[in-house]
């Protein structure tokens, strides 16, 4: 090849690449808070990646609770905003200092900013972090938010250890699902609650010692029986004001309540004194993208999720998929609680 036809190539080369990264993608935006009816699908440029930015093309994306928040305004973030937290997909494009990442490379993230309900996007490369290959897509787009809220329950949030017990509320979710294997593979007690026997079951069969199911008996009555009148080292609670009061006489005495979620509500204020009558209990509401915050924090969070995976530890289960122009109906299903384990959105 001549020095004129090789520049001609590269130029039309760089033009592609340049009209590649200028191309519309669609994505699920809001433009007022609301209901499900909120979510509208639109066409929006993607673009080329910045300076510490990628960009990637979206082989699946997870919904979670956290969209539900940032969609009814109980987030306030500002309008009109893109949607969803968590996805997978193929690297098509680095800016300039990315080091770890590199185009073609299969990737996996929850992290900020919102805009994962798409087919492609550009978004700060520091939390994105390289997918093993035995991990598919859909897998990775269900669990990294709900996988690393596990990891940072179990692992950051307060001391625990081989021996010691936990209630986790809503043990049939996407997120209860994987803390019943976790724990199961770390030696640890879970006490799940759930709405049916049939989701009691599904836990049970996940590694939960023994699941409650709400409808049908006071939780925290039960819980004291199973544990001897003693009560559990913690509990895992992203369901809110519905479980809060009755989540605080599960506790031994300077018992841990981990709230981390508020799917029934915000709890109402209350009188912190309350705490120290029911033996001087600790309180902490964690959320997971101040641990991920670091780069090298999360990227260590996510090749711990990975490794529980790969070793057969925790099985990601997804019982829902909805093609994204179905977003709306995903919400409803998720708020209704009528969801089992994960939910995956199909760009």
């Amino acid at each position: 090849m001549d020095s004129a036809a090789g520049i001609g190539k590269i130029a039309r080369t760089c033009r592609k690449r340049e009209s590649a990264m200028t191309e519309t993608a669609r994505c699920v935006v809001i433009h007022q808070t609301g209901g499900p009816e909120v979510l509208t699908l639109e066409d929006r440029t993607v673009g080329a990646p910045g300076p510490g930015e990628v960009r990637i093309a979206q082989k699946a994306c997870g919904l979670n609770f956290i969209d539900i928040y940032q969609r009814s305004g109980l987030y306030p973030m500002p309008l009109p905003q893109a949607l969803g937290m968590e996805a997978a997909g193929i690297v098509e494009a680095v800016g300039e200092g990315v080091d770890h990442l590199a185009p073609g490379d299969r990737v996996a993230y929850a992290a900020q900013p919102p805009g994962a309900y798409a087919q492609a996007r550009v978004m700060p490369a520091a939390q994105v972090c390289p997918l093993p290959d035995g991990i598919g897509f859909d897998a990775a787009a269900a669990m990294m938010l709900k996988g690393m809220t596990v990891e940072y329950l179990f692992h950051r949030t307060t001391p625990l250890q081989r021996g010691d017990t936990v209630l986790f509320h809503a043990a049939a979710g996407g997120v209860g699902l994987i803390a019943c294997q976790w724990a199961r593979s770390e030696g640890i007690t879970l006490i799940g609650t759930a709405g049916s026997d049939e989701k009691c079951a599904l836990a049970l069969a996940h590694g939960a010692s023994h699941c409650i199911n709400y409808r049908t008996e006071a939780f925290p009555a039960r819980v004291r029986e199973l544990t001897g009148g003693k009560g559990v080292d913690a509990v895992m609670d992203a369901v809110g004001a519905d479980t809060f009061d009755g989540s605080l006489d599960c506790l031994r005495p300077l018992g841990m309540m981990i709230l981390f979620g508020t799917a029934s509500g915000p709890v109402p204020p209350f009188d912190l004194a309350v705490l120290g009558r029911k033996g001087s209990l600790k309180i902490t509401r964690p959320v997971l993208f101040t641990h991920t915050a670091d780069r090298q924090t999360c990227q260590a969070m996510a090749r711990h999720l990975f490794d529980k995976v790969l070793a057969g530890d925790v099985r990601i289960r997804i019982d829902q998929r909805f093609p994204l122009e179905r977003v709306a109906d995903a919400h409803r299903a998720l708020e209704a609680r009528q969801t089992t384990g994960s939910t995956v959105l199909e760009p």
